[in-house]
């Protein structure tokens, strides 16, 4: 469109501004209103009110079936080409981002794009500048949603003026009517700290100003449950589809999701379509919706991934269990539980749900299943929360539990409720200095290490992604984050010991970008460790509200043994009574640490459906095992044979020892270790 480009600059010098900070080439024949004839006066005169202005230009004569000679023309005066895309959208969105922060920080803020109705309804000749005008209207509608809470209003104009094109086919009265003058009250009165309008698209010329909305037909469903959707079916529907009668007019991503929210469910129950559906019904038959299931296999490699990106190095001799597969001790790292549930959360279909809008420790492959279910919906005004409850298992067995809170924005102010008391509570620190503060250096690779543990999302490696994003580099993943707090955590107050590592809770406040250090502060409460994070050189909290419980000294002293013991509870739990007929004994173990009693825990398997006890046990055991914590984990593992044990004198035996063959039914056939 490069002709019709150049006559428009020329016939609005006051767009000379706009293009003073860019290398342009202006193309213009010079022709006259029917095409004929050939001048560079046209496009000599946008030339010199360009570099009037400061800015670079070139003139063009060649038409655009030479479109070659126009290009070489830019690259010979500047070497690269501007698009029209990087003026009107990408200079747009510079513009606004130099002043976002600004117009937060003092709470007022008002935007106004200039669209067109090129961009509104298309223009033959002009893709794209009708490309880029649009553009314009969907980035203030997001600027829109995201400055509310700010008090950062952003409305859209698509203004029609006089033109030297229009100066001969139009009364000069008419022309003249179309000054800017009866633009710029519009624009004065959307600027003002008393309009309250927000996304608004308007037309504007000649003094009117119109108002312009989407419109949705009520369209109509052309698939049955669990059958092909099928072109024919379209077709046969066409009219239904294209019917305007008592058509809705969304507002909002949630508006405009909300029937074909509604469609899923009806669709799934074979029922028709409602004419109004609601996103607060619609929230609530999401609560309780089962994600497909997901399968996630995993071996070391993607355990010491894990261990890379959070951080670990072998810089730190502790590091190596976590780091090296043939080490003696090696385990993964217990945040590594957030993997294979997120995983579930992404590939699982959070948007399938009908009611929305919009072994870590063992060398060799492991396949674990996540089945995540939707708790809650929350309407927190301009987005809903969705928490989503994730237990991932090892075959029957629940090797770990995530909550995610996901914020969908604009998909709020549906009146559902605000909080639910199935969210795992935040916890604000104790009011004193922090016991322990530990900081560690991220690098500039963090990001691009982290990714490779699933997390393919470009704001964490696309500078211009990122950009688009408001961040002025990729940014750290939070998870990534989470992961340097918890090990934190694991060092200081668990001796990097991972059997210790009962849970964690953490909210995520600020972004870290990959270089920055981390400071993670700790306050140690029993075994509760309340923790906040910040990065160093900024002060910025990046987690609040966090801690980590632990098994302490309380629940075992971080004995391994524990693990085994709960387990061993379970499953009595759930087959005590065939037990108590297997057994019909009553054992006692007392767990050794350094030398001195640990822990002590007595197995009933004598009377009723069986029961496990921790502590002094007041009644009389049938045999009782001394072992040390270490040994114990070895017998279980088949690491160590329980005679050679007994006769090395790492395995004292006190009452029956007869009694000791039935504990194969308790360790091998029902633990499952």
């Amino acid at each position: 469109s490069g002709d019709s480009v150049g006559r428009e600059l020329q016939n609005a010098p006051h767009y000379c501004q706009s293009f003073a900070s860019c290398c342009n080439t202006v193309n213009d024949l010079g022709g006259d209103i029917k095409g004929g004839g050939k001048s560079s006066a046209a496009a000599d005169k946008v030339v010199e009110e360009i570099r009037a202005k400061g800015g670079k230009a070139v003139a063009n004569y060649d038409s655009v079936e030479d479109g070659e000679k126009l290009i070489q023309t830019a690259l010979d005066a500047f070497g690269k080409i501007d698009l029209i895309h990087r003026v009107h959208l990408r200079g747009a969105f510079m513009v606004t981002r130099a002043a976002w922060n600004h117009m937060k920080n003092q709470k007022f803020g008002r935007i106004i794009m200039t669209a067109s109705t090129a961009g509104i309804y298309g223009n033959f000749g002009q893709a794209n500048y009708s490309a880029a005008k649009l553009g314009l209207y969907g980035l203030a509608n997001t600027l829109a949603i995201e400055g509310r809470k700010y008090n950062i209003h952003c409305n859209t104009i698509a203004p029609t003026a006089g033109s030297r094109l229009t100066q001969s086919v139009m009364p000069p009265d008419l022309v003249e009517s179309m000054k800017p003058e009866y633009v710029a009250p519009l624009v004065l009165w959307l600027c003002h700290e008393q309009c309250k309008e927000n996304g608004g698209l308007f037309e504007v010329g000649g003094g009117w100003i119109g108002k312009l909305r989407w419109e949705r037909s009520q369209g109509h469903i052309v698939r049955h449950k669990n059958q092909r959707m099928t072109p024919e079916a379209v077709r046969d529907h066409w009219d239904n589809i294209c019917d305007f009668t008592d058509a809705a007019k969304p507002v909002s991503i949630q508006e405009g999701l909300q029937m074909v929210v509604e469609v899923l469910s009806k669709v799934d129950s074979e029922g028709g379509v409602s004419g109004n559906p609601t996103a607060s019904a619609a929230s609530a038959s999401a609560v309780g919706q089962k994600l497909p299931p997901t399968s996630f296999s995993f071996s070391h490699t993607q355990c010491i991934i894990y261990a890379l990106g959070v951080g670990m190095s072998t810089k730190d001799p502790d590091h190596l269990r976590f780091l090296y597969e043939g080490h003696e001790d090696f385990s993964c790292l217990p945040t590594f539980g957030v993997i294979p549930s997120q995983a579930a959360m992404m590939d699982g279909g959070l948007a399938s749900v009908p009611g929305l809008n919009i072994d870590f420790t063992r060398v060799g492959l492991c396949t674990l299943t996540s089945q995540a279910t939707v708790a809650d919906v929350l309407d927190k005004g301009s987005g809903a929360v969705i928490l989503l409850d994730v237990n991932t298992y090892s075959g029957d067995e629940l090797v770990c539990y995530n909550q995610w809170s996901v914020f969908v924005v604009g998909a709020g102010g549906f009146g559902g409720k605000r909080t639910s008391d199935r969210a795992k509570a935040l916890v604000p620190p104790p009011n004193r200095a922090p016991d322990a503060v530990v900081t560690d250096s991220t690098t500039r690779d963090q990001a691009a290490l982290y990714r490779l543990s699933g997390d393919w999302n470009p704001l964490h490696i696309d500078p211009s992604f990122a950009a688009m994003g408001g961040f002025k580099a990729p940014i750290l993943h939070g998870l990534c984050s989470f992961g340097f707090a918890a090990r934190h955590v694991l060092k200081q107050y668990a001796n990097n010991d991972p059997s210790r590592f009962k849970a964690i809770k953490v909210r995520f406040v600020k972004p870290v970008l990959p270089g920055q250090s981390l400071q993670t502060e700790m306050w140690k409460e029993g075994n509760r460790i309340h923790i906040q994070c910040k990065v160093k050189e900024t002060d910025a909290v990046v987690l609040s509200g966090a801690y980590v419980d632990l098994h302490g000294a309380a629940e075992g002293g971080g004995l391994q043994s524990e693990l085994v013991f709960a387990e061993i509870g379970r499953r009595i739990k759930d087959l005590g009574s065939e037990l108590v007929k297997k057994v019909n004994a009553v054992f006692g173990w007392e767990i050794t640490k350094n030398g001195k009693t640990a822990a002590q825990w007595t197995i009933d398997l004598k009377s009723g459906t069986g029961s496990l006890h921790k502590g002094p046990y007041s009644g009389k055991a049938d045999v009782t095992f001394t072992v040390s914590d270490e040994d114990f984990m070895e017998v279980v593992q088949g690491k160590l044979n329980p005679q050679k044990a007994f006769f090395a004198g790492k395995l004292k035996v006190r009452g029956n020892i007869m009694m000791s063959q039935k504990l194969e039914v308790i360790l091998k056939d029902y633990a499952k270790l």
